[in-house]
């Protein structure tokens, strides 16, 4: 069987005049044309490929690398919008269609746009949704707290950054534990923080509990060495200078120079902190 909107390792069956056709072990067959064939394969050969329909609904393989997957979540740009819906690049000839029915807003040409890829049911088209919710589950939770996890910004709302978590889970950043700069479409690895009785996960950007005292100190003693030895920040410097700095709260910064004091790595003077 071949997947669409998927990589298939198929094997090198044959060469023709249009391309090589390649096959799986299902006896499936689908041509890889000769404008991808990569230099000396042969046949019998096992080649990855990414596999989707062309421009005249026919299955094709590629050696292209698109920039979603069937079934994942990417953030892509729209190229072309008509009166069928908006196109975006993907990173392959055929540009992949989100219909307005699946358009959260109308989307805009030159727009970027987090968005889902899934097969079509009726049209049994590779096609993208913006109405990322329906692709979500917080049902099942494959997740526990204090988890490491894969972060995808989606939207920013009144309380925080909403963000898909591992590809599978709706979650929160709250705006206020949030201490760099992000974008919708950033990409990042994150914590479970909590996970609520309705099953809404509260994320984290830096590790729980005891350790965040590692990293937040291993931060914060880069940045002293890249300042020569001496940073201007302690513990009458006000949040807004430490998080625009060093991005972190005041509290995190404390207990960093702490674990660096404790580790006598600094000293700590009346105007900063000065490594040993």
């Amino acid at each position: 069987m071949i997947e669409l909107g998927n990589y298939n390792e198929l094997e090198v069956l044959r060469n023709t005049s249009v391309g090589l056709f390649l096959g799986s072990e299902t006896g499936v067959e689908i041509l890889l044309p000769n404008k991808y064939v990569p230099k000396e394969i042969k046949i019998g050969d096992k080649i990855s490929v990414f596999c989707y329909l062309d421009h005249e609904e026919r299955p094709i393989a590629t050696t292209l690398t698109p920039t979603v997957l069937r079934n994942q979540f990417g953030f892509l740009k729209v190229v072309e919008v008509n009166k069928i819906g908006a196109f975006m690049d993907w990173g392959l000839e055929k540009h992949l269609l989100v219909p307005f029915s699946e358009q959260r807003d109308k989307m805009k040409e030159g727009q970027w746009y987090v968005v889902h890829c899934y097969m079509d049911d009726v049209s049994f088209r590779l096609t993208a949704s913006n109405k990322l919710d329906k692709f979500l589950d917080n049902d099942s939770l494959t997740v526990r707290e204090r988890e490491k996890v894969d972060l995808l910004f989606t939207r920013l709302t009144d309380l925080g950054w909403e963000v898909i978590v591992n590809n599978k889970h709706k979650g929160l950043v709250y705006a206020n534990e949030i201490y760099k700069r992000v974008a919708v479409g950033d990409k990042c690895e994150g914590y479970v923080k909590k996970i609520r009785a309705d099953h809404k996960i509260d994320i984290s950007l830096q590790p729980i509990g005891q350790n965040i005292l590692e990293p937040a100190a291993h931060l914060i003693y880069e940045k002293v060495q890249a300042n020569g030895g001496f940073l201007a920040l302690h513990d009458k410097s006000a949040p807004e200078d430490i998080k625009r700095e060093l991005q972190m709260s005041k509290k995190t910064f404390k207990k960093g120079v702490g674990t660096l004091y404790k580790a006598r790595k600094i000293e700590i003077k009346p105007d900063g902190i000065q490594a040993i």
